[in-house]
């Protein structure tokens, strides 16, 4: 049973329960979503590959967006269009670049006709390591991808929403948005920002009639292993030993990490986030958490919510507070 926006969890008690009902539904329970416009970011691999084809063969208009064009990638998502007659078109988007932002969602819009009806922010990338061997370079690039990217998209989509008083902006955060992994970079902290920013986003847009929903993966073997690798290579190869000699061994495995073990199912996160775009308007969830083993986010969301209501539920503030959480 999809968990909405509108109700809390009773108490810690049903965290069990949530932790069953958090993994995405299955094929058989596949939504409709014909006449929706649909723009993903970062769809050369993993979630947004797997996302882009799933919610076109459920009847989306997609548009499938991509970094550094033209690109293997971007072909075959054309040729899969061509093949299976899929709504489905393929722009260049870097969420680096405002003015490339900008081109990809006004072209988007213009082949809807209108604004867009959901928004996937989903490119973002990890480096890994100590906080103090993260340079400059590094800590730049993790927050302008994973942070500014995000922002840039919704900053984009949101007039076209607001005209129509509808729309839904997902955000792909991680289990790492809400517990902290040493030695894992940057990535902790831009997923936290990004938990708070969507979820701030989600309070201010509520009275346009438009929705917010944070995804919660756990650990899925998708590509983000090999760019992680890369990016913690180059980092490893540049950094002053006077950073990385506090830690020898956690530096000795900076773009060595292997994910190649993971086994959960890519799709687990597509096919949640159809499920919450085809629910009905005022009923998604803030937050859905998705994984094949433990949620360890569960209580934290759930304490994080009554303490929201708790400090703003009764102040001129909380109209907005509870529109999303109560």
């Amino acid at each position: 049973m999809p968990i909405a926006r509108r109700h809390l969890l009773a108490g810690a008690a049903a965290a069990g329960t949530l932790a069953a009902t958090a993994r995405a539904a299955g094929p058989s329970s596949a939504p409709s979503l014909a006449g929706k416009a649909i723009l993903i970011t970062g769809t050369s691999s993993g979630f947004g590959r797997a996302g882009a084809e799933h919610y076109a063969r459920l009847g989306a208009k997609v548009f499938a967006t991509m970094r550094n064009m033209p690109r293997a990638e971007a072909d075959e998502l054309r040729k899969l269009a061509t093949d299976a007659k899929l709504d489905l078109t393929v722009l260049e988007l870097d969420v680096l670049d405002e003015d490339m932002v900008n081109r990809a969602v006004g072209e988007a819009e213009r082949l809807t006709g209108r604004g867009l009806d959901v928004l996937v922010n989903n490119a973002g990338i990890g480096i890994t390591g100590p906080v103090e061997v993260q340079d400059m370079e590094a800590t730049r690039l993790a927050f302008d991808t994973n942070v500014f990217g995000y922002h840039r998209l919704a900053r984009a989509v949101l007039p076209g929403m607001r005209a129509r008083k509808s729309g839904l902006i997902v955000a792909v955060s991680s289990q790492l948005g809400r517990v902290i992994v040493p030695f894992a970079g940057h990535y902790s902290a831009t997923k936290f920002a990004v938990e708070a920013m969507f979820e701030q986003l989600a309070y201010e847009v509520a009275p346009h009639g438009i929705e917010v929903t944070i995804i919660e993966p756990g650990g899925y073997p998708t590509k983000v292993w090999v760019n992680r690798n890369r990016y913690s290579a180059e980092l490893r190869k540049r950094a002053a030993e006077r950073h990385t000699a506090g830690y020898p061994a956690v530096v000795a495995r900076m773009g060595e990490e292997d994910g190649s073990g993971r086994s959960a199912d890519v799709m687990d996160i597509p096919r949640a986030i159809a499920e919450i775009a085809a629910m009905p308007a005022g009923s998604r969830p803030l937050r859905r958490p998705v994984a094949a083993g433990t949620v360890p986010q569960v209580a934290i969301n759930e304490v994080s919510a009554r303490t929201q209501l708790a400090m703003l539920g009764n102040s001129p503030l909380g109209a907005f507070v509870k529109d999303v959480l109560d």
